[in-house]
């Protein structure tokens, strides 16, 4: 067949050796040469790549003749030569550093980043791209708009930046053939036309209107009803307008603003004056806890007894106006000179006339400019809204009407504030006063085997930098009646004595050398940590207390505090509570925990921590009080500096739990992703049995750490290379700061989903949503034995059924 155009030769100023690579395999592929051999594959490049290239080779391959090389050999020194591979983090720190430059299209850009990323061995390349359009891109308001997509791909994310890009083009095009007059649609409020009796009419209609929605909405927020005699968020008995006489139908017992009765001969003017106030001094007000947008987002929430302002940004025909979200307030409103900013070409003869009266919180009249429908967009809205615009300088208010149409909601009126904790504080003074507490049921006692004889050891020597403080902490025990001053005992258990953080010294006993081979094991068992968790169920706000020395509030028997004394440097003494070393005293004090806090919803109780969680912050005060009731009988107190009470969030058992589910910790996530690389196995294993901890929270671990497994193999050699490099750096990966687990709900279906590699097994059980989205509650994977490699597929996937009903608890 006759020969296509040459090939031109490599221009290394204009070409990447990649690239010019690709083009020398389409030309033996158009010349039907792919099936030749390397050694003549090896002559056409040669001939075809330029002299410099060849020179190049030449001196790459010295002294072997380049004509005698192997093609492969020529190869690898020639890519090694024009384009040695990058370093991962320096693609990678090019990748999230590359920005949407300006003029440049969204389809340029989405090319750009994949030519970026081409060197940063991304795990998922979809989702990195997403993530760099989201963060990238040029137009904020876009920007907007994807981050508040819950469910975003990156095939979604280019179509929408697309056709924000075509938008915006048309729009200018249309802009600069329209006239220069508003694109908007005048609404009057009140027509100058009407007469006089019809705007009267028309306008006590709006007033009353806008003040029943604004009342309907304060009662419902609250869950109050309407008072009769003055429409207030108040029972009758409490009006202090009971005795009042209505000026309109001159009846007692209500006012003029909700009387029933047909209209009075009173002037309109006055009328008017008196009805068309939006706020008074005199109305009730109320704050706002929580401000949700469409998407979940909390916009603001009060933390004190004073009101905080809560603002969002919106676009008034395309331009940023920063609000202030006012619930106080029926109309959204501007001023002036804002909207003069925001539209220049706006003029007053634009905006329609009124005759509608406003007034702020003090009484005083607001000169109102006029009234106009402008276009209005907030995350997903975009539409015409009605807004007010007045004189002076004025804040922007959202007002109740638009609350429907932005999708904007109150999800709370409470008021959590220091006072209401400190309240708890001071009703269970007992319970916070910093003493040792005495548990009030009956004395702890557990039983030894009469066959073992007892043990009693000599002491062991205190550290003389540790005496001073050893001595302080004895010299308390006696005085709380922790310790009992003794001449001999059956049993004698020499002390240890950690420092703690704060430099004091903990008392402890090495009970294992002593009573705990005596000790009859308690039938009690610790309780599964991942069962707790999703015990809490869905709570939004979380309280922990601790119990301070929480065994040695525990008194015990006669023969139980003989058979935990003690011995020091200063002698024997008996422990006449319950003390830490024991065997059986985890199980003895859960137990004892769990009966005493049964029956309260949305409480956990794990050894010393009481975990409390609720939907609100009124129901977590009132689970509170009730944990601390059944304290205060039972006589167990609580170290306060170490309790947390109405939190977003709180770390327990070492977990972050949270509204939206539970996350690993920063310290543990840290921990994992500073590991260093393992230098033999017992490292390895060290490194794996840190990953074990947060196993739930890890897809397919099994399968991404095989390499790592197969090493700790008593029939593998240990040899470290570029394959264990990755698994170890993939499983590191797998573990961030943004991963989730939902809280477990009964009233939720749950979805098993099971999959296999020729390696390992994995599933996932989840929540199905009534949305339709699954969100995970666990995940499970481990890796196949060698007989299991042999088995099918569908087979691997029963193991991974059965695997999960085994392993998770």
């Amino acid at each position: 067949m006759a020969s296509l155009v040459p090939l031109p030769p490599f221009a290394p100023a204009s070409e990447s050796w990649d690239s010019y690579l690709a083009r020398f395999d389409c030309y033996l592929q158009a010349n039907e040469l792919t099936a030749v051999s390397k050694d003549r594959k090896r002559g056409l490049f040669l001939s075809l790549c330029g002299p410099e290239v060849f020179e190049t080779a030449r001196a790459l391959v010295a002294p072997e003749a380049v004509q005698a090389t192997p093609w492969d050999t020529i190869q690898e020194k020639l890519r090694n030569h024009y384009a040695p591979k990058p370093s991962k983090i320096a693609a990678r720190h090019a990748f999230y550093h590359r920005n949407q430059a300006e003029g440049e299209s969204i389809n340029n850009y989405t090319t750009a980043l994949r030519q970026a990323a081409m060197h940063c061995e991304f795990r998922d390349l979809d989702d990195a791209l997403m993530d760099r359009i989201v963060c990238g891109v040029r137009d904020i308001h876009l920007q907007r708009r994807l981050l508040a997509k819950p469910d975003l791909t990156l095939q979604k994310a280019i179509e929408e930046a697309v056709a924000s890009e075509a938008a915006e083009r048309s729009a200018q095009e249309i802009r600069k053939s329209s006239s220069p007059r508003l694109a908007r649609e005048p609404v009057p409020v009140h027509h100058e036309e009407a007469s006089s009796e019809e705007a009267s009419s028309s306008e006590d209609d709006d007033v009353h209107q806008t003040k029943r929605e604004r009342r309907k909405f304060q009662q419902k927020s609250k869950g109050q009803p309407e008072c009769a005699g003055c429409g207030g968020n108040h029972s009758r008995a409490k009006c202090r307008f009971r005795d009042a006489i209505c000026r309109k139908c001159s009846r007692r017992g209500h006012i003029a603003k909700v009387c029933r009765s047909a209209p009075s001969d009173t002037p309109p003017s006055s009328a008017r004056k008196s009805k068309s106030s939006l706020q008074s001094a005199k109305e009730s007000c109320f704050a706002l806890t929580n401000c949700r947008c469409p998407s979940g987002t909390t916009i603001g929430q009060t933390d004190s007894p004073t009101r905080r302002k809560l603002n969002v940004t919106v676009l008034i025909e395309g331009a940023p106006c920063d609000m202030e979200i006012d619930t106080g307030s029926a109309l959204s409103i501007v001023s002036w000179s804002t909207i003069k900013r925001l539209v220049p070409r706006v003029s007053k003869r634009q905006l329609d006339s009124h005759r509608v009266h406003l007034r702020d919180y003090q009484g005083n009249d607001i000169p109102v400019v006029g009234v106009g429908r402008f276009r209005i967009a907030f995350k997903d809205f975009s539409g015409l809204l009605r807004l007010v615009v007045v004189e002076g300088q004025r804040p922007s208010l959202l007002g109740l009407d638009w609350f429907d149409a932005l999708g904007l909601e109150v999800t709370g009126i409470n008021c959590i504030s220091n006072a209401e904790t400190e309240g708890l504080v001071k009703d269970f003074a007992e319970v916070f006063d910093g003493t040792l507490g005495q548990y009030t049921g009956t004395p702890i006692s557990f039983s030894l085997d009469p066959q073992v004889a007892p043990i009693k050891l000599k002491p062991r020597r205190v550290p003389f930098a540790l005496k001073a403080k050893v001595d302080e902490q004895l010299d308390k025990l006696i005085a709380q009646g922790v310790l009992e001053p003794v001449d001999h005992a059956k049993w004698e258990t020499p002390i240890v004595t950690p420092v703690k953080p704060d430099g004091s010294v903990r008392i402890c006993a090495d009970y294992k050398c002593t009573i705990n081979k005596a000790l009859q094991q308690h039938a009690y068992p610790v309780p599964v940590v991942q069962h707790l968790l999703h015990s809490l169920g869905e709570g939004k706000v979380f309280a922990k207390l601790d119990l301070a020395q929480a065994y040695q509030q525990l008194p015990v028997d006669d023969a139980t505090a003989e058979a935990q004394t003690i011995v020091t440097h200063r002698g024997a003494f008996r422990c006449r509570r319950l003390q830490f070393g024991v065997s059986v005293a985890p199980g003895i004090f859960q137990s004892l925990m769990e009966r005493l806090l049964q029956g309260l919803p949305g409480v956990v109780p794990y050894f010393d921590d009481v975990l409390v969680s609720a939907d609100s912050h009124q129901q977590l005060f009132e689970r509170l009080r009730a944990v601390l009731t059944r304290f205060q009988e039972a006589g167990l107190k609580v170290k306060r500096e170490k309790c947390q009470i109405a939190v977003p969030q709180v770390e327990f058992l070492g977990y972050l739990i949270d509204a939206s589910g539970l996350h690993p910790t920063t310290s543990k996530i840290r921990a994992i992703q500073q590991a260093p690389t393992p230098k033999n196995k017992t490292e390895l294993q060290a490194f794996l049995g840190l990953l074990n901890f947060y196993n739930m929270f890890l897809p397919h671990k099994a399968t991404v750490a095989e390499p790592l497994h197969r090493l700790l193999s008593t029939k593998t050699p240990w040899a470290w290379g570029h394959r264990e490099t990755a698994a170890f750096n993939a499983v590191k990966a797998l573990l961030s700061s943004d991963s989730v687990l939902v809280q477990y709900s009964e009233s939720r279906p749950l979805v098993l989903a099971c999959d296999a590699s020729p390696f390992g097994i994995g599933a996932v059980l989840s929540h199905r949503f009534p949305d339709g989205r699954e969100a995970p509650l666990a995940y499970f994977s481990r890796t196949l034995s060698p007989t299991e490699r042999n088995y099918s597929q569908l087979d691997k996937g029963g193991i991974g059924t059965c695997g999960w009903s085994e392993e998770v608890p």
